[in-house]
Order: C-alpha cells, then structure tokens, then sequence
C-alpha cells in the first residue's frame, strides 16, 4: 500500500507569522469589551496581500501587545523578499521592516530627493543611484543591460548610443541628493553613483568615515580630487566608458590623483579607463596594500606593462574584453615581473598579439593560478610563451578554441608543480589523442577535469546506435 503522506510535526512552523496573529486576534476578541468598529482597520492584515490568511472582521491591533524589539527580532528572521510585504501590514511594521533593510537600489530619485528614503530606511549601507541618475521618458518596456549599467530604451534612442549626457542628471542635482544620503546615512558602506562632481565626492569623504567600497560611472580626472579624504576606502571601481552608452576619459592625471588620495586600496577595477605607464606606476608606488587589480576594456597606451614591478604587494591581476594586450610593450630587457603576483585571469580578450601576450607572461611569470577562459587568437604559439611562468599550480582552460594537443603538451609538461588541470570546451583537444606520458601526469594530479570535446564524448555515448552518421538512423515522430 502507498505510504501516507507525512504529517508536519510543528503544524504552527508552516506559516508561524500568519498563526500567531491569528491567535492573538481571536484572544484578544474574546477577552475585549470594546466594539471592533472603534478601531482603526489599518492595522488589521489586508488578504490582497497575504492571500492564506482569512479575513476576521475588525478589531484590535493585537500586535500591539509586542515590544519593538521583540517585533524587530521576529521581522529579522523573515527573508529579505518578503521583508517588503511586512511593511503593508500598518505604519509600525513599515517602520520597524524599514530599519532592517541594508541594501537598497534607487529607482526613482524623487524618494532620495524629497528625504522619504532616508525617513523609510535609516540604516542602509549598500545604496545603488544609477538608474535613478538617467532620465527617461516614456518606456518602451525593454531593458537594454550590459554588465555595468541598464536602461529603459524609448523613441529617444539615437545613433551614437543609448544614454547621452543630456539623459543623465545634472551634477548639481546629483550632489543635492547625495547630501541628503550622506546626511541621513552616516554608515554608509558601499555606494554606487553616476556623474557626480568633486563637491558631491567630498560631501560622501567628509560624511561617511566608515565608506570602504565605492563604484563611480561617468567620471573624469579632476573629479576623483573629492575621494582624497576617503581614508578607509578598500575597494575601488571606476568605469570610465562604456561602449554604446556614454564617454568619459579616466587617464594618468585621474590615476594619479587616485594614487595619491587612496593609499589604503586593496581592490582596484578600471573599466574603459585610458593610461600608460606612468599612471598605473603610481597606483604602485603609492597604494602598497593593493592586492587585486582588474582591467577591463582598457584604453592603455602602449609600454604599461612595465608598470607592474612597482605593484609591490600585487596577487591577482584581472583583464576582462580587452582588445588587446599592450600594444607596445618594448624589448625584454625593459620588462620586470611583479614579485608578489599569484594568480592571472584573462577572460574574454582579444589574445592574437602574439608580443603583448608574450610580454605579459614575461611580467606574469611568477603566477601559480592560471585561468584562461573564452579568449580569441590562443593557439599553439601563442599559449607556448605561457612556459615562462615556470611555477603554475593551476591551469584552467576554457572556450580555447584554436588550442590543439600539440601545443598543450609542452606547456603542461615543464611546469614541474602542476597539480591542478581543468580543460573545458577546447574542441579541437580530441581525448583520442592524448599520449601514455600525459595519462600518467594526470593520475598524479591532486584535481582534474577533462572535458575537452563535448562533440566527441556525445558521439562516444552513441556508438553503434547509427545515429549521427550518414545514412544511420533518425529520430521520426510516427
């Protein structure tokens, strides 16, 4: 016979919210002398809003009977999706929810504005004021997002990109509400602003001491003199230009300048940023904490490469769509490697200059993580100059599509401290030719994930069914 279903042991677990009110209501009817039309049907639970809970006529608010702080150590436990739902139920609960919310991405500017965020969300630590930075009129209904920013695309849409300075909010208006935060929000964590000036830069210095992460899009040299007085800043991220949405030049003048104001700087993201040599030497020689630099789609002249040596406590060093390398990185005897650097990430850039990427192994050759994934142009030579980082730990090879067996062999085999390998999606990696000598490499290795040729493993599967080949068999629907 089929098993029962099983009961719920805590039956009042299910929906523990819903069945304490419940309780509380029903006790408190029975126990009150008062008329329920005497009380105000605001504080009584709307079932537009919790559909499972059934409506009782109006009564006493009997949530009353709670402290705040047992009231806001129970809204503590529900999940921040549904925190938002708490506060409907009556102004106390859309007070108390307010002041547990941390994190918040501004929508419509009127509500910073107007001093209404700050009054609903007193301790926030993480705000987000992009979107609410670009105008837009009448809304198409379509999104257009890249990895760094979205917008709401409209008939205004013209050729030379989706969001043009007129569409994004005057500075001045921008540091006005910016104040507000600052004002409102003294712990402030986190922020993520757009097109704001030096004064608005300050303001954030001035007012949150306790600021150690902050991401700013569309900015220009002389507005990063604002973020000097950012003592305990950590995390830094600058988006210069994006492609199709707006344009502003982040150069040697705008590094310095950040160099010399953020000295405490663990983590560095430029994104569109223009440079040379100079800029990121001085990133190096004064942020002596910087641990992680990351580059993407950068605008570098050629020879920054040689900037590297002075990162003297760098680890990791990320480039993400670039175009390209370096350009010109110059003679060998020119380029110095970084000492302290552990791991190297090249993520979807363009790899076909065969010099910039040898010069890049010649900087990088001290790496023991080596993360490659859907790069263009890494062929055989190419991934050969790799053999110069002589202590790899880690190879990770993903999307390498012109890589072939004869030019991951030698690579693999002279780094005598391999012992971790994935190899994913590289197609023309057949696993029929891999050798007796490198079967034996991979049974010693501490972690291996050999997926080289998805086509070819999905053909092994189907062996001897005649599917796949000319003149076999076919799926029909009969």
């Amino acid at each position: 016979m089929p098993s029962s279903p099983r009961k719920n042991p805590f039956p009042l677990l299910k929906n523990p919210l819903k069945n304490v009110f419940h309780k509380m209501r029903l006790h408190s009817r029975s126990n009150s002398v008062t008329p329920p039309t005497e009380f105000d049907e605001t504080h009584v639970l709307n079932p537009v809003y919790n559909p499972g809970f059934t409506r009782v006529s109006s009564g006493p608010d009997c949530t009353c009977l709670i402290s705040d702080e047992n009231l806001l150590c129970i809204l503590s436990k529900v999940d921040e999706k549904q925190l938002g739902l708490c506060g409907l139920v009556c102004k106390r609960w859309e007070k108390l929810s307010g002041k547990l919310v941390r994190s918040l991405k501004l929508l419509d500017w009127e509500f910073l504005d107007s001093g209404r965020l700050i009054y609903r969300f007193p301790n926030l630590i993480d705000v987000d004021v992009v979107r609410a930075c670009v105008r837009s009129g009448h809304s198409s209904g379509i999104v257009l997002s890249s990895r760094f920013v979205s917008v709401d695309l409209n008939s205004g849409v013209l050729n030379d990109g989706f969001v043009r300075k007129l569409d994004l909010l005057d500075s001045r208006v921008v540091d006005q509400g910016i104040r507000v935060l600052v004002e409102g929000c003294l712990s402030l964590r986190k922020l993520v602003l757009v097109n704001v000036s030096e004064e608005g830069l300050s303001c954030v210095a001035d007012g949150c001491k306790t600021l150690q992460e902050l991401e700013l899009y569309c900015c220009c040299d002389f507005v990063l003199i604002g973020i000097s007085k950012c003592q305990n800043l950590q995390i830094l991220k600058l988006v210069g230009c994006i492609d199709g949405f707006y344009d502003s030049v982040v150069s040697d003048i705008g590094l310095t300048i950040l160099a010399q104001g953020c000295r405490r700087l663990v983590q560095l993201e430029l994104v569109g940023c223009e440079g040379s040599f100079d800029g990121i030497k001085a990133v190096g020689q004064c942020c002596q904490m910087l641990e992680e630099l990351t580059l993407c789609d950068h605008r570098m002249d050629g020879g920054w490469l040689a900037a590297l040596s002075y990162c003297g406590n760098l680890k990791t060093l990320k480039l993400q769509s670039c175009k390209s390398i370096d350009s010109s990185p110059g003679p060998d005897e020119h380029l110095s490697y970084c000492p302290t650097l552990e791991e190297l990430h090249l993520q979807h850039c363009q790899l076909r200059d065969k010099q910039g990427v040898r010069a890049l192994f010649i900087a990088c050759q001290t790496v023991r993580d080596l993360v490659i994934e859907d790069c263009w142009g890494l062929d055989n030579v190419t991934f050969g100059y790799a053999s110069i980082c002589r202590r790899v730990r880690l190879l990770s090879l993903e999307g390498c599509s012109l890589l072939t067996m004869d030019g991951l062999d030698p690579v693999v085999f002279s780094w005598k401290e391999l012992n971790r390998l994935k190899v994913i999606s590289c197609n023309k990696i057949k696993d029929g030719e891999t050798t007796i000598e490198l079967a034996t490499l991979f049974s010693s290795l501490k972690e291996l994930m050999w997926r080289p040729d998805c086509r070819s493993i999905l053909l092994s599967g189907l062996a001897g069914t005649g599917v796949g080949q000319r003149g076999g068999r076919s799926f029909s629907r009969k």
